[in-house]
């Protein structure tokens, strides 16, 4: 007998357990995202009017993939009924460019994965979220074909001057894109949002034109003398006149040249080059940039500083709270699973100042397998880190009751696509209804709160229906799974558990 006959019998369309990554999984997407929630979902979404961080931490499969699409979500509904009041939303869940080009910057030893996370800062983690949301702003401005339902191009020209200058400044230290170069691009972003800096040249000029008066004076008699007044360029004066107009040019040529090496440096997930950094920062004029944050040494303070700067710029433009998404971040080459990776990229964060930062709230969705160095911490850790502030839910948990009233809602959203027939039996049909009758709704709860996790659930109802739809024929079915057969593929997927959490398996 085929799973589909045997759905079919209950009116279900498609096999609600096929799926295990909520990343992929339609049904959750399109059916189930609006109507299950883990438990603990209030406090991790809190209000998003005066946003919270949370950390959450749940074993492979627990939900955390979907708790992110789900707050995605419950961000858009948010600023769809409050638009003066929204959140700009940071995804920072897509690591390995950032990670890629931090090892390939590194020398040595410390390319090693094992070596190279040691170096990792929470300056780091502060330019790639400046990244994420600055290539977010420019590429409304840059590209022509690119649509951001929440920013325009026009509410980006209507910002002052001083906003534009940050925007920039933004865009010179943390834009990238693989179309252009990083300084044809930054001339665009300049060009399209009106930043208009007619004087910036004027050391330049100044140069041009002593080099110019110089040399007239110097020539004077050519017209009379003929060749012989070229002697006259032998002279040391001249050269040292000339020179003396190139100074006010060559000071700040040197003083950007060298502040943009210290920037390329620093910034140590981007690849910048000091020549194109410098061409951009001599477009500023200088009583507009020097005395600015840049991200020139290794510390997080100039970055606190270019946080402030894009909440700043983004007020104009609606946003009164940005909200950071962190999310699959065992998944990245470079930390591939390992608990002692991702620790070493998580730890810097655990810092009461970055997550309380005002006006920003972090929704971290974690691995469990870090609570084990968490709890082994000491003392100063957690002073640093105020976790007992944090929202923290230690463990994304399921009970037995909460993976079957799961279960029964995705074969709800499963059920035929005929409205009337969906309504007649959605309110009835539960999982217990494929089931024999000496199987009881107990017995499904306690076999289910073994399983823990959702990814457990759907993967042990899949293999249940295959075996029970094995052991039956086309011709003679059977629709209900009996309790042997329950009973048998709990015992085997147990045994795989338990291998599992000794490392020994799959997640």
């Amino acid at each position: 007998m085929k799973i589909q006959q045997f759905l079919e019998h209950y009116g279900v369309q498609i096999n609600p357990f096929s799926q295990e990554d909520a990343q992929s999984d339609h049904i959750f997407q399109q059916h189930c995202a609006e109507t299950i929630y883990h438990p603990a979902w209030d406090k991790v979404l809190g209000d998003c009017r005066n946003p919270s961080t949370s950390i959450v931490f749940g074993e492979k499969g627990s939900g955390k993939t979907a708790i992110r699409l789900q707050l995605i979500t419950a961000l858009k509904e948010h600023n769809h009924r409050h638009p003066g009041e929204r959140s700009f939303v940071i995804s920072y869940d897509d690591l390995n460019p950032f990670l890629d080009t931090f090892r390939d910057r590194l020398r040595g030893r410390r390319r090693n994965p094992d070596l190279a996370l040691k170096e990792w800062r929470l300056w780091d983690h502060m330019d790639a979220l400046l990244t994420l949301s600055t290539r977010r702003l420019c590429n409304v401005i840059a590209d022509r074909h690119t649509i951001d339902p929440d920013i325009s191009l026009q509410q980006i020209r209507d910002l002052p001057r001083q906003r534009k200058r940050d925007l920039l400044m933004l865009a010179a230290f943390y834009d990238q894109s693989s179309d252009q170069s990083h300084w044809r691009r930054w001339k665009d972003i300049r060009w399209r949002i009106g930043f208009l800096t007619p004087t910036v040249h004027w050391r330049l000029l100044v140069g041009v034109l002593v080099t110019i008066l110089v040399l007239m004076f110097a020539l004077r008699g050519l017209r009379t003398e003929g060749v012989t007044a070229l002697k006259s360029l032998t002279s040391w004066w001249i050269w040292v006149a000339i020179a003396a107009g190139w100074i006010p040019w060559m000071q700040r040529t040197m003083s950007l040249w060298w502040r943009a090496r210290h920037i390329a440096k620093q910034v140590r997930i981007l690849e910048h080059g000091t020549s194109s950094l410098r061409k951009i920062l001599a477009r500023f004029p200088a009583s507009e940039i020097d005395d600015q944050p840049m991200p020139s040494r290794d510390r997080s303070d100039d970055r606190y500083e270019l946080l402030s700067k894009l909440q700043r710029l983004l007020k104009p433009l609606g946003f009164t709270s940005i909200i950071v998404l962190v999310d699959r971040v065992d998944e990245p080459h470079l930390i591939n699973g390992s608990a002692e990776r991702m620790r070493d990229f998580l730890w810097s964060m655990f810092d009461n100042k970055f997550l309380k930062h005002p006006g920003i709230g972090f929704k971290m969705l974690l691995p469990r397998d870090v609570v084990y160095f968490l709890n082994r911490e000491e003392k100063e850790f957690y002073e640093r880190s105020r976790l007992d502030k944090q929202n923290l839910i230690n463990s994304l948990e399921w009970t037995g009751e909460s993976l079957f009233d799961m279960a029964t809602n995705r074969i709800r959203a499963c059920l035929t696509d005929n409205d009337s027939a969906r309504a007649a039996v959605a309110s009835q049909v539960t999982i217990r209804d494929f089931f024999a009758e000496d199987v009881t709704r107990d017995d499904l709860i306690a076999c289910f709160a073994k399983l823990r996790v959702p990814r457990h659930l759907f993967r042990f109802l899949y293999r249940l229906l295959t075996e029970h739809c094995n052991r039956s024929t086309e011709d003679q079915p059977s629709w209900k799974i009996a309790k042997r057969t329950l009973d048998t593929v709990a015992d085997a997927y147990a045994r795989e558990l338990e291998a599992f959490d000794r490392g020994l398996g799959t997640g």
